[in-house]
């Protein structure tokens, strides 16, 4: 074994996060969420984290201290920054092009797909890929690439087939529904190889899918809770792909994502009326009220204050939500919801508000500071979805005292366990309902509205729930387990948990984590 080899399974292992989100640089969900939050817990155990994204006018706006690596291939250059706030190295591919436009990282101003999205996110998995095999040109090359959803799927097959020596690679999926699959015809102008093009490689259904991509060719794949691990290996989950994903079970493995536990913190968030935490829940009345002036709903309301933040989608279960209103509203619940998706149903929701003033506020778009104050003036919150790979808008409820009405599905089923009949307080996270109706759904926000009005025990409810630990540790310590593995598979020898110093580390801070890993 070379020495550069040997010497990345004696010390911390350098990593590239290749994403194409990163809150705050840029975000459209709980991917620019994860995407942030989990390369700084990695960085904190110990690992050299360097995270990779494209140049959009908002990244390049907030990075710190941008400096000139390299230039592009195909135009443009490389940019090394750090993130605001935790100050992680971030690479930027600067190509005004591709990623120098209005609207969001995916979609123009008015809402409808880039019409060259391949050509984009071709163009950041092979800078993702060329500065694994060559480094950054400042003395900087990783040891593992992980790569996150469809828009790096590329980047696998890039590094699969450039031989060996390489770095190693782990592709998570966070969402499988979102496959990223486009024209042959299309991926052969930008001159993808044809064995990639091939239903052995990445071809579906008559299609280049890059979230095929990246199952295909990465060394390990993980997702993001144990739940849908299972549930994606099944045709009704699989969306298609479970066939392959059956195949490469030994490779992949579900990992509950966490949340950033500072950012989200109602003890000090910045955007709350009063602080509270578990013990002195008096700051979430303050914040009740504070919003409800704010949104214009009744202060004098007896029922709870049912908050939803979530995409308006077919998959967050939307239509049902609609559908449920009047009997939510009928039942002397206070409904507040934000949002943004399918413009059907956004127009949906805006009529539904019209003459409900008091009872129902309807906010469309997404605004994370008021996402905060939601979270910290709800009673309940409505999370449900018809699949859900992990769901943390649940746990953001959960940690700011809002008890959640939700399915049992995905990562949904790793977090939230159902309130059932006797004592409220004694067992139980939230509110559970099976069937995607808006029969169910009410049934389950009456069961939480009855114990809202039993006081004492909800607000034992209340502090179990802020008590549940949905921080990063325990996740990042997983992963850093997997990063060893496969940097020493690739390097053709097995690691040795009590040797070098690096290892004894990790057995440290990660003993019980890297177990199950």
């Amino acid at each position: 074994m070379d020495q550069e080899r040997h010497q990345a399974l004696i010390s911390p292992p350098h990593v590239l996060f290749a994403t194409s989100e990163m809150f705050p640089l840029a975000k459209t969900g709980g991917l620019g969420d994860v995407c942030a939050a989990l390369p700084a817990a990695l960085a904190a155990l110990g690992a050299d984290m360097r995270v990779i994204l494209p140049g959009y006018v908002s990244a390049l706006d907030q990075a710190i201290g941008k400096r000139r690596l390299a230039t592009l291939p195909e135009g443009g250059v490389l940019l090394l920054g750090r993130a605001p706030g935790t100050g992680l190295p971030v690479y930027l591919v600067d190509r005004p092009d591709l990623f120098r436009r209005p609207g969001g990282p995916y979609q123009d101003p008015e809402k409808q797909d880039w019409p060259d999205n391949l050509r984009r996110f071709a163009a950041l998995s092979a800078t993702v890929a060329a500065l694994a095999l060559h480094g950054d040109g400042a003395g900087w090359q990783p040891d593992l690439v992980h790569a996150n959803d469809w828009h790096t799927g590329l980047a696998m097959a890039f590094l699969a087939l450039a031989g060996t020596p390489r770095p190693a690679s782990l592709f998570t999926i966070h969402n499988l529904a979102y496959q990223g699959n486009f024209p042959l015809d299309e991926a052969r102008a930008l001159g993808l190889p044809e064995e990639v093009l091939s239903p052995d490689g990445a071809e579906f259904y008559g299609q280049l899918s890059c979230l095929k991509a990246g199952i295909r060719y990465a060394d390990h794949i993980t997702t993001v809770s144990p739940t849908y691990a299972r549930e994606i290996l099944t045709p009704e989950h699989g969306a298609g792909l479970d066939g392959l994903l059956r195949a490469r079970v030994a490779d992949l493995t579900g990992i509950l994502n966490g949340i950033d536990s500072a950012a989200w913190n109602p003890a000090g968030d910045p955007e709350l009326a009063a602080p509270y935490d578990a013990q002195r829940l008096g700051g979430k009345a303050i914040a009740k009220a504070a919003l409800q002036r704010e949104l214009g709903l009744d202060p004098a309301a007896e029922g709870p204050l049912l908050i939803s933040v979530n995409r308006l989608t077919h998959q967050k279960m939307a239509d049902v939500v609609l559908q449920a209103l009047p009997a939510l509203l009928d039942d002397g619940v206070q409904v507040a919801l934000h949002g943004q998706g399918d413009p059907a149903l956004e127009a949906a929701f805006r009529a539904a508000s019209a003459g409900r003033e008091g009872r129902l506020a309807v906010r469309i778009g997404y605004d994370e500071a008021l996402a905060h104050r939601l979270h910290a003036a709800a009673d309940l919150a409505l999370t449900p979805a018809r699949f859900e790979p992990c769901g943390l808008t649940t746990m953001y409820a959960m940690r700011y005292g809002a008890l959640p009405v939700t399915r049992p599905v995905g990562g949904l089923a790793d977090t939230v366990a159902d309130i059932g009949a006797g004592d409220p307080a004694a067992h139980g996270t939230g509110f559970t309902f099976v069937e995607p109706t808006a029969a169910a759904l009410v049934a389950a926000v009456h069961r939480g509205s009855a114990v809202f009005r039993d006081k004492p025990a909800w607000r034992r409810a209340q502090k179990r729930v802020m008590l549940q630990d949905f921080g990063w540790q325990a996740s990042a310590c997983r992963f850093l387990a997997l990063y060893g593995r496969q940097v020493a598979m690739m390097a053709g020898v097995s690691p040795h948990p009590a040797g070098p110093s690096w290892e004894r580390h990790l057995a440290a801070v990660c003993e019980t984590e890297t177990k199950a890993a």
